[in-house]
C-alpha cells in the first residue's frame, strides 16, 4: 500500500534528505570529542537544518535504481522542477523507439502544469516530514559513541523506551537500531543505517505490519566543498497490508556523477541537458 511504502521511505529520508553548505566546527580535545553523544547528534541535526535553509544549488546526476527492475536515469534539477530521463533498463540502453517515447514523455511532463505542481507539492511535503523526523532523532534513541577517528565519529543508537512518538512515522523511526556516522569537521551526517527491532503494526495489525528485521542504509557525500548529497539509499522492508496482502519495499539506489546546474536553468534546457551527462 502507498501509505506503508511512504512510512518506510520517511524514516530513510529523516536524517539525510537535507543538503547545504554551512559548516560548523566540532569540539575536539586531543582527538576525542568531549560532548555527550546526544549533543553530537543534536549538533548534527541543527547543522543539517541550517544548511537546508542556505543551500539553493541544483544538480545533474546519474541515478541507478534496483526495485524489481534495474533502471538508469539522468536527473536534472531546476528551480521549476526536476527532469528525469530514463536511459537504460536491465542493463540495456533504450532502443531508438524507446528513446523517442521517453523523450515524448519528458516533453509532455515539462509542459504539464498539473504534474509540475504535484511534484512541487510532494517535495514540500517530503521536506516537512523529513524535518519533523530529523528533529526527533536526538530523543527517539539512546546514543553511545561506538568509534572515532580523525575524520568521523560513529554513534550506535537503540530505541529509547521513554520516547513517545507523535505519529506513525515517529513510531517507525522509534523502532530502529543502528549506527550514525558524523563528519567531525562539518558536523554533517555521512551515513545512517539500521533495522527494525520489532514489528510495527498499523490499526492493530489489520491495516498493516512492517516486519522486524527490515533494514535501511543511506550514504551521503560531500560532492563539492561544503555541499552534501545523498549518494546511496538501500531499503529492504517486508510486511503485510490490508488483510494479509504482501507488501515489500526493496530499493537500492545509487546516485553518481554530480554536476552543478547553472542558476536560471529552464525546464526546456534541463530536458536537453538530460540527454547526456557531458
Amino acid at each position: 500500500m502507498k501509505n506503508l511504502r511512504y512510512c518506510s521511505r520517511l524514516f530513510v529520508v529523516a536524517g539525510f534528505l537535507l543538503t547545504g553548505w554551512m559548516q560548523f566546527g566540532a569540539v575536539d580535545l586531543h582527538g576525542q570529542d568531549a560532548r555527550e553523544p546526544k549533543e553530537i547528534v543534536r549538533t548534527a541535526m541543527n547543522a543539517e537544518l541550517t544548511a537546508d535553509l542556505s543551500d539553493h544549488t541544483r544538480w545533474k546526476y546519474r541515478d541507478a535504481q534496483k526495485d524489481g527492475t534495474e533502471t538508469v536515469s539522468i536527473v536534472v534539477e531546476t528551480d521549476h522542477g526536476s527532469v528525469k530521463r530514463l536511459v537504460s533498463r536491465n542493463g540495456r540502453p533504450l532502443s531508438a523507439d524507446e528513446a523517442k517515447t521517453e523523450d515524448g514523455r519528458v516533453q509532455s511532463f515539462i509542459r504539464d502544469s498539473a504534474q509540475l505542481a504535484k511534484q512541487k507539492k510532494d517535495g514540500v511535503q517530503d521536506g516537512k516530514n523529513a524535518e519533523e523526523l530529523l528533529r526527533m532523532l536526538p530523543d527517539a534513541f539512546d546514543w553511545k559513541v561506538q568509534s572515532e577517528d580523525a575524520k568521523d565519529i560513529t554513534l550506535a543508537f537503540a530505541p529509547n523506551t521513554k520516547f513517545s512518538p507523535p505519529d506513525m512515522q515517529g513510531r517507525v523511526l522509534g523502532q530502529m537500531a543502528g549506527v550514525l556516522v558524523v563528519d567531525k569537521g562539518q558536523n554533517r551526517i555521512v551515513t545512517i543505517s539500521g533495522k527494525l527491532t520489532e514489528d510495527v503494526t498499523i490499526g492493530w495489525g489489520l491495516l498493516g505490519r512492517l516486519r522486524q528485521g527490515g533494514t535501511f542504509r543511506v550514504e551521503r557525500r560531500e560532492v563539492a566543498p561544503g555541499l552534501w548529497q545523498i549518494t546511496e539509499t538501500h531499503v529492504h522492508i517486508e510486511g503485510k497490508a490490508l488483510f494479509f496482502k504482501n507488501i515489500g519495499q526493496q530499493q537500492d539506489e545509487v546516485q553518481t556523477e554530480f554536476v552543478q546546474v547553472p542558476v536560471g536553468t529552464t525546464l526546456e534546457q534541463a530536458a536537453e541537458m538530460s540527454k547526456s551527462l557531458k
